[in-house]
């Protein structure tokens, strides 16, 4: 299993949010690249970053601090927000992203992310509430169950599926176990737990399930409630 550390770049500050509002943002770093820096040293392998920006415009928002962010470290790159098109995509990956997270584009168009993972290397997020589907930067909810969009992805070439429960993302209360595997279920496809980390007991819940394949640490780092160091010795 995977951790993945994350930065979530609003306005080139690094922040993180509570259940996906922009209001709630807390400002963590004015220079992000310097967190890459630290994952790196802490033994992360991948850093996921959001560009929180372009998830409600559509369109990159934070490249600039994207670019530092690829300069800064060797760590493997993955990341979503706003990516609708495959100039987009392209755009990322000729920087040194090494893969893509599409998003609200799934369930609009799931056709458009099963062309796009047969030439690309595609992660599909999909984020629920109530086990339905959220998009556009959490900002609406779908009459899509989550499950059932991750079943669309089974033979469709995706490299992985995080799912993310939107009510408990920055709560610090606990990642959803269930969900994630019912999506990994769902799926067939290595599938990444997120939102609610608190501590090393979730590391160890989602390690000891043997079909969870990553999870992605926020809120539980910058809050010092994980120790990163301590969750990467569990995964060894």
């Amino acid at each position: 299993m995977d951790i993945l550390p994350a930065i979530d770049l609003k306005d080139g500050q690094a922040v993180r949010l509570t259940k996906g509002l922009m209001e709630s943002a807390k400002i963590y770093s004015n220079e992000p690249w310097e967190l890459a820096k630290k994952f790196e040293e802490l033994g992360s392998k991948w850093i996921h970053l959001v560009d929180l920006n372009g998830a409600f415009a559509g369109e990159p928002k934070n490249l600039e601090q994207i670019k530092k962010i690829r300069e800064a470290t060797s760590l493997k790159l993955e990341l979503g927000g706003g990516i609708r098109d495959e100039d987009t995509i392209k755009r990322y990956l000729d920087i040194g992203i090494d893969r893509i997270i599409l998003g609200s584009i799934a369930p609009k168009n799931p056709d458009f992310v099963k062309e796009v993972a047969k030439k690309y290397p595609i992660a599909v997020g999909i984020d629920a509430i109530d086990g339905f589907v959220a998009v556009d930067g959490w900002a609406k909810t779908s009459k899509i169950k989550a499950t059932k969009l991750a079943s669309q992805f089974a033979d469709a070439g995706v490299e992985a599926i995080i799912c993310t429960d939107v009510s408990r993302d920055g709560t610090l209360s606990g990642v959803n176990v269930d969900f994630t595997l019912q999506i990994a279920k769902s799926s067939q496809i290595d599938t990444i737990a997120s939102g609610g980390v608190k501590n090393i007991q979730d590391i160890v819940d989602l390690a000891n399930t043997n079909a969870i394949s990553g999870v992605i640490v926020g809120k539980a780092f910058y809050e010092g409630t994980l120790d990163l160091r301590e969750a990467f010795k569990i995964i060894e």
